[in-house]
């Protein structure tokens, strides 16, 4: 297998994706390579401070340009055609080329999604039937992990890319989590059928003229850490803002419930800390 790794692209790009890719390394097969697209000097001298030179498992790819997180998407593609991410993109959609060996089974970026999106629509194209992509995450919740798709990709959609994402999004949640015919439900203001935009309307008559999907109706937000559903989609505008909701509020409750242990019971802090550490590491977005 040949993974691509954009180590121009994140917050804290070079250097930590160089040091995550590096360290990753014990993990794959000896027939295994490491792909690292950026700048040559950069991931060189990475390298060598490693001692990994000569290593047949790493390659470099080498890229003059970087896409900033700041950067206009599309823009930026086509200013830009000798970044890290419109290269990784290629990679992985060099598979209709027989017996091309640059061909990586596997492409990853911390950078620019927007730019990752676009790219990967540009050189690998979508799925037969599927119109638009969708950005899924899988929330920790106390009834099991929640497939959440669209956070992000495609804030202003259809009715039937919101179904298209429910097939997408349930077959994510039971092939790679492993949920049995996950419940489907759409993200809406109610769970009362007459609530909701037209949107969710439309979509969710598509959801249940679908006999493939195991719908279950509308979820609010409230739902998405309920165990109504394992699966929520919604548009990419709201789901995007669900999402950092969910990721401030964790931190912001873990960070009231130690200092209130700490004020009442300075003894008790300490012999909780290693609980509420291990609990927060399981919803922490970073993580």
């Amino acid at each position: 297998m040949r993974i691509a790794i954009d180590v121009m692209g994140g917050d804290n790009a070079p250097d930590a994706i160089l040091d995550g890719a590096l360290d990753a390394l014990d993990l794959l097969a000896a027939e295994d390579q490491l792909v690292l697209v950026g700048d040559r000097a950069v991931i060189e001298d990475v390298v060598a401070e490693r001692g990994l030179q000569g290593d047949s498992r790493i390659v470099i790819d080498a890229t003059t340009q970087v896409i900033e997180m700041s950067d206009s998407p599309v823009t930026a593609i086509r200013a830009k055609p000798d970044s890290s991410i419109v290269r990784i993109a290629k990679l992985g959609g060099r598979r209709g080329l027989t017996g091309d060996a640059d061909h990586c089974q596997v492409i990853i970026s911390a950078g620019n999604t927007g730019a990752m999106v676009a790219a990967a629509q540009m050189s690998m194209r979508r799925l037969p039937g599927v119109h638009r992509p969708g950005i899924a995450i899988v929330l920790p919740t106390f009834h099991g992990p929640v497939v959440l798709c669209d956070v992000g990709a495609n804030p202003e959609p259809r009715a039937t890319h919101l179904h298209q994402y429910g097939q997408m999004a349930a077959g994510y949640a039971e092939k790679m989590i492993g949920i049995d015919n996950p419940r489907v439900a759409l993200l809406s203001i109610g769970s009362e059928e007459a609530k909701g935009n037209s949107l969710v309307k439309e979509a969710s008559v598509f959801m249940k003229n679908d006999p493939t999907i195991n719908y279950v109706g509308f979820a609010e937000g409230r739902d998405l850490f309920d165990g109504k559903a394992d699966v929520v989609i919604s548009e990419g505008f709201t789901g995007n803002v669900v999402l950092k909701l969910a990721e401030g509020l964790a931190a912001g409750l873990f960070k009231t419930i130690a200092a209130e242990i700490l004020v009442h019971d300075p003894e008790l802090a300490a012999r909780f800390e290693p609980v509420v550490k291990s609990i927060y590491k399981k919803h922490d977005y970073h993580e």
